[in-house]
């Protein structure tokens, strides 16, 4: 008798296959389909940027390996940022640490911050890659969940609290999330830094969509709030807020000894990466108010156009104060499985979608939610809303 060969795959990704992004992606290009599904814009970000980028190629600067801890422009770039969008002061040369995107920020984080065993309360629905890295990190996630009411998904505070245990490691935030355009308050965000405070937690926080709130909503860092300075590594990157998703750069600032502790994960992953565009990047942090103003407007302004086109076919929209997404409840239409719907939706009129049950612990919680990103030209959304109309009929 033979034995079972042995798993090629590592026992703490086993239960993570193919992401749902590129299966949908492929399905996109293999039905002609309008893709709204992974968020990337269809479109380029500012001229002067990716001049910018150019320049640096032109001119040498990148084009072999950069220093480990990312340029000396982009840090003091990233620090000037955030001491001008939030007052806070981080030193360039030990509080700020560039990553290959904020992907990579995440992992390392993860990787150098949890150990074996510990536990990672994170707001679920999650980007994927949480999971993921808690996994790899040996850590146990412990979803707490934003549930939809009034029109938007929010944050049961009590819940929080109660998924905080003496195993707790840190907190993983998400603000502006994605994927359910949901913007904490400030309120929220100092009953957050008041659990951290008191059980003594790490807060790792992702706010790669931090110009983009619509409306009368305000993005107030975490690490604002006090005794959350010292303990919170705080994520962030260009891709969305430039429209460069492709560039992959990334930035963490935090404590040094944070600092520190997540470059030792990070120098074992990538190394360093996009030379030329972290000298770009670091341009277009100096750009004016007035870009970041005009960009979040222009978005909202799609926001509007989807979140109308939407409800005109018939989905319930929830409508999202900040991201490139809106998620939708599909019940109106008769439908009930997210994953089998958004499976069919090319074929039935065109478009792609991302199923939300894929980023829940349970996909029950979120199976009758799709996801539709909106950061794209105006003629593509009109189009879509155009073809999501047969719905409807």
């Amino acid at each position: 008798m033979t034995s079972s060969p042995r798993p090629l795959l590592n026992r703490r990704l086993a239960e993570f296959g193919t992401t749902v992004f590129a299966e949908m992606s492929a399905l996109a290009l293999r039905t002609g389909s309008i893709n709204l599904g992974q968020g990337f814009p269809d479109t380029d970000g500012p001229e002067e940027v990716r001049e910018a980028a150019v320049r640096a190629l032109r001119d040498g600067r990148g084009n072999q390996y950069p220093p480990g801890p990312g340029v000396p422009e982009l840090r003091t770039a990233v620090a000037a940022h955030q001491r001008r969008r939030y007052n806070l002061s981080f030193d360039p040369d030990t509080e700020v640490l560039v990553t290959a995107g904020a992907t990579e920020a995440i992992a390392a984080a993860l990787l150098a911050l949890v150990e074996p065993g510990d536990e990672v309360v994170a707001l679920e629905p999650y980007y994927d890659s949480y999971a993921a890295c808690v996994a790899l990190a040996g850590g146990r996630r412990v979803p707490v969940t934003l549930r939809p009411r009034d029109g938007r998904f929010r944050l049961d505070l009590d819940e929080l609290r109660d998924a905080v245990t003496d195993r707790t490691r840190l907190l993983l935030i998400n603000t502006p999330h994605n994927p359910t355009g949901t913007v904490l308050t400030r309120e929220e965000l100092a009953a957050i830094a008041e659990l951290a405070v008191e059980r003594d937690l790490l807060v790792i926080t992702d706010e790669v969509y931090e110009h983009l709130v619509y409306d009368d909503a305000e993005h107030v860092p975490l690490a604002t709030f006090p005794g959350m300075r010292e303990r919170t590594v705080t994520i962030s990157s260009a891709g969305k807020t430039f429209s460069f998703t492709g560039w992959k750069v990334g930035w963490i600032t935090a404590a040094p000894e944070l600092v520190t502790a997540v470059r030792s994960a990070k120098q074992y992953l990538t190394y360093v990466s996009a030379g030329p565009f972290q000298y770009a990047v670091a341009e277009a942090l100096a750009l004016p108010d007035s870009y970041f103003d005009g960009f979040r407007s222009d978005l909202q302004r799609k926001r509007d156009l989807l979140g109308d086109g939407l409800r005109a076919a018939g989905f319930e929209v929830y409508q999202p104060q900040g991201t490139y997404f809106i998620t939708t409840d599909i019940t109106p239409l008769g439908e009930k499985d997210a994953y089998a719907f958004c499976r069919a939706l090319p074929e039935r009129c065109g478009v792609v979608a991302i199923p939300n049950s894929v980023f829940y612990d349970a996909p029950d919680v979120g199976r009758n939610q799709v996801r539709f990103a909106f950061c794209k030209k105006d003629g593509t959304l009109s189009e879509a809303v155009d073809r999501l109309r047969r719905l409807a009929s």
